[in-house]
């Protein structure tokens, strides 16, 4: 399967984190932090076609060190799931971080997207919590 990751713009991840994470939900798809000069965004592609997204925001964590990133907004479609577009966006980042000299990256992860943060390296820290309208999560980190 060919797929390709490229920078876009935080407009560009709107259509598939309201269909994918927001949908009957009533709660913003557009981040505070979307368009800081420190975030950036990035999507992963199949035939030209937009399958994947995800967002990468430098965000205080007092739980982890000070040289961290958020990763919020992961998506994927439903079609596509399964066939490795999110490892490649995702190792696509790390590589990009990890340049950037950051250190952690963390997210807060659905209950039921932990088994694919794993699978990249993940841990798990702190107890289960639960994000009004959307459900349980964890806070999950990787050191870069």
């Amino acid at each position: 399967m060919e797929f390709t990751v490229e920078k876009i713009e935080a407009k560009e991840t709107y259509a598939l984190r309201k269909k994918i994470l927001r949908e009957g939900i009533d709660l913003p798809y557009k981040f505070d932090r979307d368009l800081d000069r420190d975030t950036f965004h990035f999507g992963v592609l199949k035939d030209g076609k937009l399958i994947g997204i995800a967002s990468f925001m430098k965000s205080k964590n007092d739980l982890f060190s000070s040289d961290q990133y958020q990763l919020r907004g992961m998506a994927t479609s439903e079609e596509v799931r399964g066939i490795g577009a999110g490892k490649i966006l995702i190792n696509t980042a790390i590589d990009l971080l990890k340049n950037k000299g950051i250190k952690q990256v963390w997210c807060n992860a659905r209950k039921e997207a932990t088994t694919f943060y794993k699978k990249l390296g993940f841990k798990v820290t702190g107890n289960l919590f639960i994000v009004e309208k959307v459900g349980p999560h964890f806070t999950m980190f990787l050191d870069l």
